[in-house]
């Protein structure tokens, strides 16, 4: 997996213009990810391609289309130094997995990166960098594939058992 490295403060109408606010298809917004701040990222991503920052990656409005922009591109993870909660929040809503990891900045743009989540750590180039343990809860809504399908599976799993609330 390739990484695409962005700096500090990274705010969501850096990662999708605002004149997109209008189209909720991921694969649309994907397009237009990152344009005017790194335009090549849109023609140039591929699926599984990582996002890696600094501090503060997604901050400014708390509108869901960023994190969908990222996750229509076919970026499952996004390790920066540290992010706005929102934007936190946002993804693994939408099913894409923020890691944080303190040295975030040391892993050089375009390197291979592989993510040993369960080790917690990353490897790129041959060094190692420590990631922060994901609450379980949150990586099953990720796995899941986003906060309505984690919805959806727990409601079929009260019909299937007959629970009730």
């Amino acid at each position: 997996m390739r990484t695409w490295k962005f700096g500090d403060n990274i705010d969501t109408d850096a990662i999708v213009p605002g004149r997109y606010l209008t189209i909720y298809d991921p694969a649309t917004l994907a397009s237009h990810a990152f344009e005017g701040t790194r335009d090549e990222y849109a023609k140039q991503v591929k699926e599984g391609d990582i996002i890696v920052a600094g501090r503060n990656f997604g901050c400014g409005s708390s509108r869901e289309h960023a994190p969908l922009a990222l996750s229509g591109a076919g970026v499952r993870f996004i390790i920066a130094r540290s992010f706005a909660r929102i934007f936190y929040r946002n993804a693994i809503s939408v099913g894409l997995l923020p890691l944080v990891c303190p040295d975030a900045d040391k892993i050089p743009d375009g390197s291979e990166l592989v993510v040993q989540m369960n080790e917690g750590y990353v490897v790129s180039g041959g060094k190692r960098y420590a990631i922060e343990p994901v609450p379980g809860f949150l990586q099953e809504i990720v796995n899941a594939g986003g906060l309505v399908e984690y919805a959806r599976r727990l409601e079929e799993v009260k019909t299937c058992t007959g629970s009730r609330s």
